[in-house]
């Protein structure tokens, strides 16, 4: 979801700009999904569930997806779940790579192939395991253009230890942007702010922070070089600037969250664990700026939560916003199928009313 334009906070963006936007969402044969379907996702979904029903993996999907199956993508997606396999290179030596078999939801079967998409129309993601006299391999197809990988092409590459998949503007890619349960590195928090700097969407990271300190929020910046590179913020009651991460995680993550927000225009923006750092009594005002710079920015939004709080607090934002289209989705198990159940504004008010649980 890194931009390199910039567009006017005032001009609204056409709803169509976006590149990728899934109305609805299935996913097919990938990690520990066999099958789901969810028929509405809206602009802004929250995906409540167990542990280990697949959340995080639904994230995952629509990663690949908007990414088209590129191969960068696959492999930083492994590498970051920390899915390793040994390699033999060209040179008979053996070498640490990404393990794409983690990829597919096997279900006893020798062969499998994976499919995420829309449900009604709309390109088809699929990657299809083969194997033939050079060993194993897999095909990418999507919107008729397909691509193969042999394993040992997919370990030949130095891996990409970066999660960010921020495409340049030129791309046919959509761009799309995780935000994992931990907080940003450095590095990310600055390279974010440095595409926003001296611009009018400045204002969204700053106004996160103030969600936390009042108007005691000043001014932010990017000061060091290179690995060293940190973001500082002034606080009218200190006499320096501060380290962003020495207020705290709260703020850390808010401020990260503005940021993502801020650089995904016309993109999506995916937020594991949304709930992470932040007070209970922030829910509210937490998901407010996320579902007006939603709507502001042309993002789409898919979260997920363990939080009743979280729920709470996006239930109450939504219901102040109407005009923005959000909704929760419960994934769970039921009759040994995985199934989607959607939750309006209305209802998740209800629940909350009447103290019923809707995760």
């Amino acid at each position: 979801c890194v931009a390199n334009g910039v567009m006017d906070l005032n001009e609204a963006p056409d709803a169509s700009a976006g590149t990728g936007r899934l109305e609805s969402l299935s996913i097919s044969g990938f990690r520990g999904i066999d099958q789901l379907e969810i028929p509405r996702l809206g602009r802004v979904a929250l995906v409540a569930g167990k542990n280990g029903v697949g959340k995080t993996t639904v994230l995952d999907g629509v990663r690949l997806y908007a990414a088209h199956g590129e191969l960068d993508a696959i492999r930083s997606l492994l590498m970051s779940r920390d899915e390793l396999t040994t390699y033999e290179d060209e040179n008979g030596n053996l070498v640490d790579g990404p393990a794409f078999e983690g990829l597919f939801h096997r279900n006893g079967k020798d062969q499998v192939t994976i499919a995420i998409g829309p449900l009604n129309g709309g390109p088809v993601l699929r990657i299809a395991e083969t194997v033939g006299a050079d060993g194993r391999a897999f095909d990418v197809v999507f919107d008729g253009r397909q691509k193969s990988y042999t394993e040992r092409e997919f370990a030949s590459r130095l891996p990409l230890l970066n999660q960010w998949l921020g495409q340049n503007e030129e791309s046919s890619v959509a761009r799309c942007e995780l935000l994992g349960p931990g907080l940003l590195r450095n590095t990310d928090l600055a390279r974010l702010w440095d595409n926003i700097a001296l611009t009018d969407h400045e204002a969204l990271a700053l106004d996160a922070l103030r969600l936390i300190f009042g108007n005691r929020v000043h001014r932010a910046a990017v000061i060091g070089e290179a690995r060293g590179r940190r973001v500082v913020v002034r606080l009218s009651d200190h006499p320096s600037p501060l380290p962003l991460k020495s207020l705290g995680e709260g703020a850390t993550r808010m401020f990260g969250v503005a940021l993502a927000l801020a650089n995904c225009r016309d993109g999506i923006l995916l937020l594991d664990e949304a709930e992470n750092g932040i007070h209970y009594s922030l829910q509210s005002q937490f998901w407010g700026m996320v579902l007006r710079a939603a709507e502001m920015h042309n993002i789409q939004i898919l979260a997920t939560t363990h939080s009743k709080d979280c729920i709470n607090g996006f239930a109450d934002a939504a219901s102040t916003t109407p005009d923005i289209d959000a909704n929760l989705v419960r994934i769970g198990w039921r009759k040994g199928k995985l199934r989607a159940v959607e939750y309006s504004t209305e209802e998740l008010e209800t629940a909350a009313e009447q103290n019923i649980e809707v995760r």
